[in-house]
Formats: structure tokens, C-alpha cells, sequence
């Protein structure tokens, strides 16, 4: 026995606790990669505080039977925090006699800061809170945007909300609701960002609170909003209402720049890793060794800019694409955002009210018309985008497309038709 199993040992029989044996999830720590039961264990065999030992302990013991039985046995319920009817998942155990200090595992959602920016301080007093009321494990962050606090009791559950409320900390959204945004690290990181990302994401946010802690909708609504079209947040395909920055203008080109980058790498790598792999080939490489790109075939891929953001830079003219309707599977499988807006300046008081009225409009209609347990972007699918476009008070636009370069949403067979009014509109937009 190694001197640190002689430790731990110790301090088991000073607690008087019997672990349980759990010799599959040990399986589960071999291999090159962090295992989560790792993480468990220590908290079952390190942690000071002795119901965080024992609570972990019978959470290993649980989960150890249900791989012994192929069988899950955690059941859903009701828990909730004064005047919230959502942010709380409920996790009751369907053992409870057998695994007694895990029987309640109840999981927190709290939302984090725009862009995911925490102070050192903060952290350490959500994790002093958590300590206190709950099992000590945490998650940063899943796709749901949540710090997710998982494992405490019914009781708990009101003194660790209480708690860290008072310090500015909400729940996020759990449930048939407006879920927790979430927003890419910004201009405050990124060279490549476009707009203002967290403006946008505590403006949505902000104004649908009660959407979010009152659920009332058919399902759940998603907001994410990406600086740019690398989207970080996975936005295109997992929000019903993705905000992505871009450009209008021309991209900006150091022509120096990209000679030292020729000069470094040499013609031949760029050639292969950038001018060969832009996907509508806008880019060339001159004779003297400078690059040129034909911007009107620019689709921004992004790859260029990302291998050498010292020579390519997104344009000035800058605003974002809104797209509606993505969604992970279910029902008619994955979906991705069916651009609805494609560029919206995002600078003026106006622009913004726009963002949140255009926002307003599409969650009332799809409560109004979605069936329950349906995403935003099935809703579409089933009523066709005509319908959706005409229930949230938007026109029919010529780059509205489903799959770019490949196929239109807009019916052919009006296709004339709607596209000469665009150009009128364009041509009075243009003489105003």
C-alpha cells in the first residue's frame, strides 16, 4: 500500500466511513485522459468537511450499480426557490435505501457574466457557497451556457440560492423556457470580434428574465451571440436565435504583413494551408508575392484570418447576421440557423431595440404556434418559412439561404417577384 493510500485510509476510519468498492468506474481512471470519477474521489477522500465525503461516497456507490445493472436511477420532481419556477434540475434517487447520503442530488444552473469574464474572488465565493450547501462538484460550462452546481438536498437548495443572490448570482433557465446565452470572449480577447457581443447578450437576457424563471413556453428558446463568423459559440447550430458579427465592406490586407509571413513560411505552404483551401477561391497570390482577394466572392470562412491575423483583418463596415431556428436533435434531427437578417448594423440606441423587438416578436409567435415540445426551427420546417417571416413582420430577403452556395429558402416560383421588390427597396433605400 502506497503511503497516499495509507492517507487516505486514515482519514476514512477517522470519519468512520466504508467506501464502497467500485472496481468498474476504477476502469474508467486508466487510459491518457482526466476521468471525472477522479474528481469524485477526491472529494469522497480529501475534502475536510465529512458530508462531502460521505455524499460523494454513496454518489460513487450509485452509479457503480447502475453500470452493474445497465440501469439509470435517478427520477425527475419538483424543487424549486421562492418565486422561481425554473434553474433548478430535480435529481431524486430511485435506491435512496441503499445510497442514503445521495438520495437527493439535485443539480443548480447559474448563469455566468457576459463572455464567461470572472474575478478570482468571485469564484472562490461560489465555491465557499457550495462547500457549504452542496457536494463541492461543479461544471464549467456546458453547451446550456450554466455554471452547473450539481448534488445538494431539497433543503439546501434555498439557503445556497439565498446565498449567493445576495451577492449578485442568478439561476439560469431549466425547463420549457428562455435558457441561460451565452456570448463568445469578445472584443475584450478577440481581433476578429464585430460587434458588441456582450451588450447583446445582457440586453436578451435582461428583458426576457421572467421568460426564464417562470417557464410558460412550449420548449426551450436559446440565444447566442458570436463576434464573428468563426462562432465560437457553436451558435449557427445550437441557438434559436443566433447573433453572429461580420463585415460588409472589404476585407483589410497588410500586404507586408503577408510578405513576412511568405518570407517565414514560404510560397509553397501558403499556396497549400490558405490560397488553395478558401472555398470560392477569392484568394490568389501574386508574382510579387502579395495576395489579393475578390471580396464579392468572399463567403467569410474565416480560414485566411485565422492563419494570419496580422495580414487579414474583417472590414469596417461591421454588423451582425440573425439567424433563427437551430437546434440540436429530436424530433426531426439537427437544424442549423436559417438566416433571416442578413447584416444588421449594431451601433444606435435604434439598432439595438431592433435586436430585442425582432427577439420579442419571434418568441411570442412561436409560443403562439409552436406544438409543445417543439423547437423553434421545427416550427419552421412544419409551417414553412413564408409563414414565419410574415408572423414576426419581416420581409422576404434575396440572401436568405438554408444552405449557403448550395440551395435558396425562398420559393422559386416567386422568386422574381420578391426579388424585384428587394431591389425597389434597395434603390429607394440607396436615393434616401
Amino acid at each position: 500500500m502506497s503511503v497516499k493510500e495509507e492517507e487516505i485510509k486514515k482519514f476514512q476510519s477517522s470519519i468512520k466511513m466504508t467506501t464502497h468498492e467500485t472496481p468498474m468506474l476504477d476502469e474508467l481512471e486508466n487510459g491518457p485522459w482526466p476521468s471525472f470519477i477522479s474528481g469524485i474521489k477526491r472529494l469522497r477522500d480529501t475534502h475536510p468537511e465529512q458530508r462531502i465525503n460521505e455524499m460523494t461516497n454513496d454518489l460513487l456507490g450509485q452509479l457503480e450499480h447502475s453500470y452493474e445493472t445497465r440501469k439509470g436511477y435517478w427520477k425527475g420532481g419538483t424543487v424549486s426557490v421562492y418565486g422561481y419556477g425554473g434553474g433548478i434540475i430535480p435529481r431524486f434517487s430511485e435506491v435512496g435505501n441503499a445510497f442514503p447520503k445521495s438520495k437527493e442530488f439535485h443539480t443548480l444552473r447559474v448563469q455566468p457574466p457576459a463572455g464567461n469574464y470572472y474575478t478570482t474572488d468571485s469564484l472562490r465565493d461560489l465555491a465557499d457557497s457550495w462547500e457549504k450547501h452542496g457536494s463541492g462538484l461543479v461544471t464549467f460550462h456546458g453547451q446550456t451556457g450554466n455554471i452547473m452546481f450539481i448534488g445538494t438536498s431539497s433543503e439546501s437548495t434555498q439557503h445556497f440560492f439565498d446565498e449567493i443572490n445576495e451577492k449578485g448570482w442568478d439561476l439560469g433557465g431549466a425547463g420549457p423556457c428562455v435558457r441561460t446565452a451565452m456570448s463568445c470572449v469578445g472584443a475584450g480577447r478577440c481581433e476578429m470580434s464585430n460587434i458588441n457581443e456582450h451588450k447583446a447578450h445582457r440586453l436578451l437576457v435582461n428583458n426576457f428574465m421572467d421568460d426564464m424563471h417562470r417557464p410558460a413556453l412550449p420548449y426551450k428558446f436559446k440565444f447566442k451571440v458570436s463576434g464573428c463568423p468563426n462562432d465560437c459559440m457553436n451558435s449557427i447550430e445550437r441557438a434559436d436565435m443566433s447573433i453572429i458579427g461580420t463585415w460588409r465592406d472589404d476585407m483589410k490586407v497588410n500586404q507586408e504583413e503577408w510578405k513576412n509571413f511568405i518570407v517565414e513560411k514560404g510560397r509553397k505552404y501558403a499556396i497549400d494551408n490558405i490560397i488553395t483551401r478558401c472555398p470560392t477561391n477569392s484568394l490568389s497570390l501574386g508574382d510579387d508575392d502579395t495576395i489579393h482577394v475578390d471580396n464579392k466572392s468572399c463567403v467569410r470562412c474565416m480560414h485566411c484570418l485565422n492563419v494570419v491575423p496580422k495580414a487579414l483583418h474583417p472590414g469596417d463596415d461591421k454588423g451582425a447576421t440573425i439567424l433563427m431556428g437551430g437546434k440540436r436533435t429530436l424530433k426531426i434531427g439537427d437544424l442549423m440557423g436559417t438566416v433571416i437578417k442578413p447584416f444588421v448594423k449594431l451601433e444606435k440606441e435604434e439598432d439595438w431595440e431592433y435586436l430585442v423587438e425582432l427577439a420579442e416578436k419571434t418568441i411570442d409567435f412561436w409560443a403562439d404556434n409552436a406544438l409543445e415540445h417543439e423547437r423553434c426551427g421545427e416550427m419552421i420546417e412544419r409551417i414553412g418559412l413564408h409563414n414565419f417571416l410574415e408572423g414576426i413582420e419581416e420581409d422576404v430577403d434575396v440572401n436568405m439561404v438554408g444552405h449557403p452556395r448550395e440551395s435558396s429558402y425562398v420559393r422559386l416560383d416567386d422568386f422574381d417577384k420578391e426579388a424585384k421588390k428587394w431591389y425597389e427597396k434597395a434603390d429607394e433605400r440607396g436615393s434616401a
